[in-house]
């Protein structure tokens, strides 16, 4: 099976190479970065996570794709489109998500290559519709999310915390096949 991979201006979304896990590891293990999931991740959690995400790639074609800069081939996060496997009364449906290292904030990364795989979700997939959700305090991805055109839906506590967790409360936007075609 032919895996996809995407490019935009400056960013290349690919499958993952064992040389990103370290980056990867680093990314997952930083406080501030993972403000708004459950825990930073260690070492071995990482590792894992990155395997799981690379045979999901291998055996769909697409999914969260390791993103590099085009000049320098650097990882610097991932971006992607993924099935959520908890038990979300939305589903079925297709996430996109990303998360990126710190030093790259603020540069449009994480809207450039969300925009390309929004494109890939619609053009490539035939998909309907896309979600995005995220702990209500993640004011920088709900700005993400609006500027690919995502429309906040609803609020929602996400079903693999407790109601008392300070993330448990997430916001969940979509956007419509129809309506990014409108919008590009």
């Amino acid at each position: 099976m032919q895996i996809f991979e995407l490019e935009t201006e400056r960013l290349r979304l690919r499958q993952w190479k064992t040389a990103d896990f370290a980056p990867f590891a680093k990314l997952n293990a930083d406080a501030h970065t993972m403000r708004y999931f459950p825990k930073p991740l260690t070492q071995i959690e990482s590792d894992a996570l990155a395997t799981k995400i690379m045979t999901l790639i291998a055996e769909n074609a697409w999914g969260m794709w390791a993103v590099e800069l085009k000049d320098s081939q650097q990882f610097i996060g991932f971006t992607g489109l993924h099935r959520p496997s908890a038990d979300f009364d939305f589903q079925p449906c297709v996430e996109i998500g990303w998360r990126f290292l710190q030093e790259f904030w603020g540069k449009g990364y994480a809207t450039e290559a969300a925009h390309a795989c929004l494109d890939f979700a619609f053009s490539q997939l035939d998909l309907d519709e896309v979600v995005a959700f995220t702990a209500t305090q993640n004011l920088p991805s709900m700005k993400v999310m609006q500027r690919l055109g995502m429309t906040w839906h609803k609020n929602f506590y996400h079903p693999d915390l407790e109601a008392v967790h300070p993330l448990a409360e997430h916001v969940l936007y979509k956007i419509s096949k129809e309506s990014f075609l409108q919008k590009t």
